[in-house]
């Protein structure tokens, strides 16, 4: 084993000093940048298995329309200035040049030759990157690169990511040992790119003991990456109870607490979604320097926006329908439509985007199948701090203390000098700022649209039911709930099925359990 190891490293060395010593000459630079199209992939893939800097810049000044052609010479012109791409010196541009014609296939080589390259640059995210780029279209020619990428490089993750692209130009390769040998140790890859190259080799694949390889390389590979899409589908179940959190839990106050059922909480939402759009278009224009700081500052924009069109809405219609449920359905759902048309009216009909600042952009990698987008990872982090505040401004401030006792029990908190008109007041602005909230967080994820809400208000109030009515506790569990049961069920039923069985679930369950999960205690029971 010991030689073994000692022999690849010599034959390694040698490819390494070979390749060092060769340098782009002014023939591959012609023959890439004249001719028939077979004959300059041919003498590109041959150019870019040296691997050196001025094969790398040129490669880049193709790339970037700036090479011309005059007879026998090639040079690089940018700002009127030529270049001899060997030598690097200055020479004078003959007027006959001409520009290097590149077709689709020819650039995508050029691209892909770019990657190859990056290989060796000193930054360890770039040359994963590259790796990962030529694990996706692997290249037999490009293996002596690989090889010298292999030796050079120090990164245990990057280097087993060049191990596997080098299997995988390997596979493509006319000798069957080769492929044989690639297979089995691409099984070893947690990529899901290694999967669609198994199965494209195994497609046309000859050899029987090359196919029997791949067939069992591909479930070893498979078995890998199942952790990956089961964790995958708990976060994104996680992501939307989440969000189905954030939206309940304004209601669990308005309907939960006070009763109301108010069918304008999708445009509260709605509210706090255009309130971020506002802020936003605000910093883009008078603090561009400071736009990553937005969010910051949307944030309680959207709290006292619907928290004012809320208090608005309590103050001059909602305080005289107490106790008359369809009328204040009927009111409410009059409102929603004048909210949204009012909103059409200000801002379109179509759509608005709102953008990520930088530190929401982008993802974590947990594993090679599992990306978590950050910015669904800071929503499910915000959805908590707004249920910890919540549960303590009701739990632990007089505010809560007194919203507390206006819903167990209105005549004795009254009769105990608690304002119960203002604290409805209060409770209502709370709720529809909390909506606000809900919008601020949507806005992160998708467009912000006039009919915002109206895709969330009946999942909002099958949470609070389901979750027990005025029970913050039961509101988390069902929201959180919901959520995984749809992600789950969407694998095996699709979404539109998944659904269905989610909503005859919680139609069995009320019908079975009133209450719902939480039962509400005290003197509210039997209002």
């Amino acid at each position: 084993m010991t030689r073994w190891i000692l022999k690849a490293a010599l034959i390694a060395t040698a490819v390494w000093g070979l390749t060092a010593a060769q340098a782009l000459t002014m023939d591959e630079a012609l023959a890439i940048s004249v001719g028939e199209s077979d004959a300059r992939v041919q003498a590109l893939a041959q150019a870019v298995a040296q691997g050196d800097e001025k094969t790398a810049a040129f490669l880049q000044a193709l790339a970037d329309d700036v090479v011309k052609v005059a007879k026998d010479q090639v040079l690089v012109v940018r700002d009127g200035q030529g270049l001899n791409p060997v030598t690097g010196q200055v020479v004078p541009v003959p007027q006959d040049n001409e520009d290097v014609m590149l077709n689709n296939r020819l650039r995508g080589e050029i691209d892909t030759a770019l990657a190859a390259l990056k290989l060796f640059s000193p930054e360890v995210k770039v040359r994963r990157l590259a790796a990962l780029s030529l694990l996706k279209e692997p290249d037999a020619s490009r293996r002596a690169l690989l090889d010298k990428a292999l030796v050079a490089e120090k990164d245990p993750q990057v280097q087993n990511l060049v191990r596997q692209a080098r299997a995988a130009a390997m596979l493509t390769s006319e000798a069957p040992n080769d492929r044989l040998l690639a297979a089995r140790e691409l099984a070893d890859s947690q990529q899901p790119e290694t999967l669609l190259l198994l199965n494209q080799q195994l497609a046309q694949e000859q050899a029987p003991s090359v196919k029997k390889q791949i067939q069992t390389a591909l479930i070893t590979v498979q078995e890998g990456l199942r952790w990956g899409e089961r964790l995958g589908t708990l976060f994104t179940g996680a992501s939307l109870g989440s969000i189905l959190l954030l939206v309940a839990l304004g209601l669990a106050i308005t309907y939960g607490l006070m009763g109301v059922i108010n069918m304008a909480h999708g445009e509260l939402m709605m509210i706090g979604a255009y309130a971020t759009y506002v802020v936003q278009a605000a910093f883009r224009q008078y603090l561009p320097g400071a736009f990553d700081a937005y969010l910051i500052v949307a944030i309680p924009m959207a709290f006292l926006a619907s928290a004012v069109v809320g208090a608005v809405m309590e103050r001059t219609v909602l305080k005289h329908l107490y106790g008359r449920p369809l009328e204040t359905l009927l009111a409410t759902w009059g409102i929603s439509l004048v909210l949204m048309q009012g909103v059409r009216s200000l801002f379109g009909a179509q759509n608005v985007g709102v953008e990520n600042p930088s530190w929401m952009s982008g993802s974590l990698q947990l594993l090679p199948n599992l990306q978590l987008p950050w910015n669904r990872v800071l929503i499910i982090v915000f959805a908590a701090a707004v249920l910890v505040g919540m549960a303590l401004l009701i739990g632990k401030t007089r505010l809560g203390l007194f919203v507390r006792g206006v819903t167990q029990n209105r005549p004795m908190a009254s009769c105990m000098g608690v304002n119960t008109a203002r604290i409805d007041t209060y409770a209502f602005a709370l709720g529809s700022g909390i909506a606000g909230l809900a919008g601020c967080a949507l806005s992160q994820v998708g467009n912000v649209g006039p009919d915002l809400g109206q895709s969330y208000i009946v999942d909002s109030f099958m949470v609070v039911v389901l979750g027990g009515v005025g029970q913050l506790a039961g509101t988390v569990y069902a929201a959180l709930g919901l959520g995984l049961a749809n992600k789950l069920l969407e694998g095996w039923t699709g979404a539109v099925l998944a659904k269905i069985a989610v909503l005859v679930f919680i139609i069995v369950f009320i019908q079975k359990r009133p209450q719902g999960i939480f039962a509400m205690k005290g003197r509210s029971a039997e209002a």
